[in-house]
Formats: structure tokens, C-alpha cells, sequence
């Protein structure tokens, strides 16, 4: 039968095993993980949060993605130097195909590879501002304002694959940073 991951991860080999599951061949039925608070925080994110980056991207375009618990270092004995949070994840019926995740991968990793700097610069080993115009997306956005959708059209676009028609399909998204 479909298979649920239940685990508290050793924290230094979380993040790189939750994307081998996520963007591997196996797809579980659902995954319930415990992370460092700050790595569950970064899974959950939204475009304009401090958290948003990569991990965010790829694991909320495998997944719906719910931060469900938060324990503080004081739970466990005994305690450790860091806070922790469960997060469980459930594989979308209409995930990307491997190859459009591992555009994504491309994309993401030199999107975020230069936080603050403009898609134009950041992506200019993928076509820069062409690949941006390509997309829908502004060259002058930096990736932390971009959402799901606009990201998997910047895929679309370096992997020459053909974006889908319709509104409402992403983009920038500015959202006022949370602070504290």
C-alpha cells in the first residue's frame, strides 16, 4: 500500500533527504518530518517572507506543505541547542514531471544563489532578462517576490517546454516582509 514517512530526521540530513523524496521517482502517500524550526519554517513560506527561498519553491510545487506543530528545545531530554517544528506534506495529484523539476532546481538554485540581486542578474547563466521576458516575469523582480506559478513558468521557459494558457497564473507577488 502507498507509504507514509513518519520521522524526526537527524537535523543535519533533513533538507537534502526531503528533496531526494520529493523530486525522486518514489512518491510517498504523505510525509510527516520533524525539522529544525527555522528549516520548516523555510518549507512553509510564502513569496515575501524571510523564509522564502528554494526549498520553499520545490517543496510547494511536489506538495501541500502545513507547518502542524512547533516544540521547543525544553520537549526533549536532553534538550537540544535548537527549537523544532513537524511539518507533513501531501504529493499534489498535478506535480511537475521530473523534467520540469529539474529546471525547477536549475532555476531556483540561481535565482536565490544571489538573494537580493534582480532575476536579470541572477539568471543570466539561464538567459537573464530573455529568459525572464520568455516567462511573464519582470527581469528588474528578485526571486523572493516571485510565487509558485511564475517559477515554474521560468522553468518552463529554460527547459523549452510551453506554458500552459489561462489567467491567473502567477508571477510576482509582493508581499510586505514580516519582521520579528
Amino acid at each position: 500500500g502507498p507509504a507514509h514517512v513518519v520521522s524526526n530526521l537527524p537535523y543535519n540530513v533533513g533538507t537534502p533527504l526531503l528533496i531526494k523524496w520529493l523530486t525522486g521517482p518514489w512518491t510517498p502517500h504523505a510525509l510527516t518530518l520533524m525539522f529544525q524550526k527555522e528549516v520548516a519554517e523555510r518549507i512553509v513560506a510564502a513569496p515575501g517572507d524571510d523564509a522564502y527561498g528554494r526549498l520553499a519553491v520545490i517543496s510547494q510545487a511536489v506538495c501541500e506543505a502545513k507547518l502542524v506543530m512547533h516544540l521547543p528545545a525544553a520537549a526533549f531530554t536532553p534538550p537540544p541547542k535548537v527549537a523544532s517544528a513537524v511539518v507533513h506534506l501531501v504529493p499534489k495529484a498535478d506535480r511537475p514531471d521530473r523534467d520540469l523539476l529539474k529546471a525547477l532546481e536549475r532555476v531556483t538554485a540561481a535565482a536565490f544563489g544571489q538573494r537580493r540581486k534582480m532575476l536579470r542578474s541572477s539568471l543570466k547563466p539561464l538567459g537573464g532578462a530573455d529568459l525572464c521576458v520568455s516567462a511573464g516575469i519582470s527581469p528588474e523582480d528578485r526571486a523572493e517576490v516571485i510565487d509558485l506559478a511564475g517559477f515554474l513558468r521560468l522553468a518552463r521557459a529554460a527547459s523549452g517546454q510551453t506554458q500552459p494558457e489561462g489567467p491567473g497564473d502567477g508571477g510576482a507577488t509582493m508581499m510586505r516582509r514580516k519582521r520579528g
